[in-house]
């Protein structure tokens, strides 16, 4: 009977052992996937942020590519047209002037009218500075061109061509004319091509030597014969008119 009863003991010891390693068995499996999956998440964020921070490294690395992309398109790329541009130090620098004087003339004025003038320093003005150019053939009238109101000329005292004396537009401009005559007439290399006379006697010069002008109808013309360039220096004072011409050669 005794024995009977350790049997049942002991057998329940047996049933109460395994029902308590089922349960340690059941409790115990839970944490060890609760483990994994927390590895598993770690590792899942470590890789995630290893991708992150590659894919940064990427973008900082891609960043002085773009900006050297930006710096290239930024540039300007030279064309054929700019190359083949000369540049201020490519030009063959300009020849240097020697100045000579060919001739010079002055004429004395001796009427005191304001209006003639007023009409001899226009004209002087207009003419000083002309460049003749080698072989060319100068002419006063259309250079000084028609003698207008609106260039500011006034009426003064003129010769008709019976030699009457008259009112006109210009009067005064005949002295200017006749003062570049004589002077051309002094430099040989020049060749007087036009000239006429006044139709009555001026004061100013010696009869012969004088070179009427009226625009349309009488012109002082000469060529250029000299091999260089000719500048017509004019100079016009209360008290006389000056002509300087001057040959401008080039320097070697």
């Amino acid at each position: 009977m005794k024995q009977k009863k350790w049997i049942i003991f002991l057998l329940g010891l047996a049933v109460i052992g395994a029902i308590a390693f089922f349960v340690w068995r059941y409790n115990a499996s839970p944490q060890v996937a609760s483990e994994n999956s927390n590895s598993s998440y770690e590792a899942n964020k470590t890789s995630s942020s290893t991708s992150e921070n590659q894919s940064n490294t990427d973008t900082h690395e891609d960043k002085p590519q773009n900006k050297e992309e930006n710096q290239n398109s930024a540039t300007p790329q030279p064309t054929e047209e700019n190359q083949n541009q000369e540049t201020p130090q490519d030009q063959a620098p300009a020849p240097t002037i020697r100045e000579q004087q060919l001739a010079t003339f002055t004429t004395k004025i001796y009427t005191k009218d304001s209006s003639r003038q007023n009409n001899m320093e226009i004209t002087s003005q207009k003419l000083n500075g002309t460049i003749v150019k080698n072989g060319a053939t100068f002419s006063f009238c259309q250079t000084i061109g028609p003698s207008t109101t609106q260039k500011g000329y006034q009426k003064a005292d003129i010769f008709d061509n019976e030699g009457k004396k008259k009112k006109g537009l210009g009067g005064g401009n005949c002295q200017i004319s006749t003062t570049l005559y004589n002077a051309v007439l002094a430099a040989p290399s020049l060749t007087v091509t036009e000239r006429h006379e006044h139709s009555n006697y001026v004061p100013y010069i010696q009869e012969g030597k004088d070179a009427a002008v009226a625009y349309g109808s009488y012109d002082l013309k000469f060529k250029n014969n000299s091999g260089h360039d000719v500048r017509i220096d004019s100079q016009c004072s209360n008290s006389a008119v000056t002509i300087n011409l001057i040959s401008l050669v080039p320097e070697s």
